[in-house]
């Protein structure tokens, strides 16, 4: 492997050329970075991959994009002499080859999210580095345990499901994320999304108690093994948990501490629906 350090032109380098596990930038660790990178300069370089030959930039990034990031802050400031990164320059690779190069220099660090663990092999699959979640997670991890495996596939198809529904899903902790990811597989993916959707409110402890009522619904369902029995018998009935009945119109149901409640919203949600919708729960209820 060639190990020269060549200085790159920040102009040179596509940041979006290869999909990253890390969502987001802690504001004060970032902050602290570009203090230590100011202070003394880049103790590691940054590690780039040569792209194919064509219009636009000419290396992608296998490691070190915050860095990276931090140059482009710093070139912004008004600091021309960072407007270029010191940096290994890998041999053009195969898209696989080079997320499993991403994937393999972040697993000795610990603070990547379960969602950001997740999202990489969801994005490696919808790239078309590999066909099915499945294949990406073996493919990125070759050396995990089966349960971390498992863990991981999923992670990806939380990320599925719920990709844009939540404000910060990089704030989830691993638990969190894991009976998310159980409900999902439960059938309980898209009620929850849609009270996400359908709700004003996006800061990530507001929307974590939005769907709290959910998953206490999905694990004891779990604990039970069964949604409840089917009409003359077989395989056990999910209920409908999500009705559009018709434009601008969502109802959803939710398991509450004594009972159950139902929620309207849209724009046909309005007073003289639910005036309606009285009427013919009385009609239902009323003695014969």
């Amino acid at each position: 492997m060639d190990d020269r350090v060549e200085l790159v032109s920040l102009d040179d380098i596509d940041d979006a050329a290869v999909p990253r596990e890390r969502t987001g930038l802690e504001a004060e660790a970032f902050e602290e970075l570009k203090a230590s990178i100011l202070r003394s300069g880049l103790r590691m370089p940054v590690e780039l991959f040569a792209l194919a030959e064509g219009e636009g930039a000419r290396f992608g990034i296998v490691s070190g994009f915050r860095r990276v990031t931090a140059f482009r802050a710093l070139r912004e400031m008004g600091l021309e002499r960072f407007g270029a990164v010191p940096a290994f320059v890998r041999p053009a690779r195969a898209l696989a080859e080079t997320l499993a190069a991403m994937v393999e220099e972040n697993a000795v660090r610990a603070d990547l999210s379960a969602w950001e663990q997740g999202r990489i092999a969801l994005v490696a699959r919808d790239l078309g580095a590999y066909a099915t979640i499945e294949a990406a997670v073996e493919g990125l991890y070759p050396g995990a345990s089966q349960m971390k495996r498992s863990r991981l596939r999923a992670l990806a198809r939380l990320v599925e499901g719920f990709d844009g529904a939540m404000a910060a899903p990089e704030t989830l902790s691993l638990r969190q994320a894991l009976r998310l990811a159980g409900a999902v597989r439960d059938g309980f993916g898209e009620v929850m999304a849609t009270a996400l959707e359908q709700s004003s409110l996006k800061d990530p402890q507001t929307q974590w108690a939005l769907v709290l009522p959910y998953l206490d619904e999905a694990e004891r369902a779990g604990a039970k093994g069964a949604s409840g029995p089917a009409a003359g018998g077989g395989a056990p009935r999910r209920p409908i948990r999500v009705a559009r009945p018709r434009a601008g119109l969502v109802i959803r149901r939710e398991m509450v501490r004594d009972g159950w409640a139902l929620h309207f919203t849209g724009k046909e949600a309005r007073s003289a629906l639910m005036d309606r919708v009285f009427e013919e729960i009385e009609d239902i209820f009323a003695p014969r």
